[in-house]
């Protein structure tokens, strides 16, 4: 398996989490309870699943490998995508401060602020990205390049972490988007 195909893969479960996410800051409104273990589920998906994680990947392994390979990092697409998830963390960091203060508006308008840099920052890096970065690495070495993934998720998120957040998927979908 090609790298990029990993973190096209992991797209797919994250734009999932987005969907979930949405639905969720549609139905929340000032002065409502706060459905806390589903958000807090929801934040600890995004902290270690998409960023910790698949962004970790991005940024730690293929973004060195793009620039080793002559892509600057400056003024082209790693600097947008290391640009937007900086931006993605703070409103992730604002999710969990309305949380925290059981603030259902602040915590609806981070989400779908979120979800609305992540969506097409997802599509950018699956039409450009990867597309430049299998042009530019070839698959010999985005197939090497899959093991240091699994290296590093090994590393930050741990054994059956990964299959453990594609459960909780399944758990939420079924609740927000049947």
């Amino acid at each position: 398996m090609l790298a990029t195909d990993d973190l096209r893969a992991e797209h797919q479960g994250i734009l999932k989490m987005l969907a979930i996410l949405r639905a969720i800051a549609a139905g929340l409104k000032p002065g409502a309870p706060l459905p806390r273990r589903q958000l807090g589920d929801i934040l600890e998906f995004l902290r270690v699943f998409a960023d910790k994680c698949h962004h970790g990947k991005e940024e730690d392994i293929l973004s060195p490998a793009l620039e080793q390979a002559g892509m600057p990092r400056q003024g082209g697409p790693i600097a947008v995508m290391l640009h937007e998830h900086e931006l993605g963390r703070g409103h992730i960091r604002d999710m969990g401060a309305a949380l925290e203060a059981g603030d259902p508006a602040a915590f609806a308008a981070a989400g779908l602020a979120y979800a609305d840099l992540l969506t097409p920052h997802i599509a950018k890096e699956n039409t450009v990205l990867f597309p430049m970065a299998e042009r530019l690495l070839g698959a010999e070495a985005l197939t090497a390049m899959q093991e240091d993934f699994e290296r590093l998720e090994a590393e930050r998120i741990g054994p059956g972490r990964h299959e453990a957040f594609h459960v909780l998927l399944d758990e939420l979908s079924a609740l927000y988007l049947s």
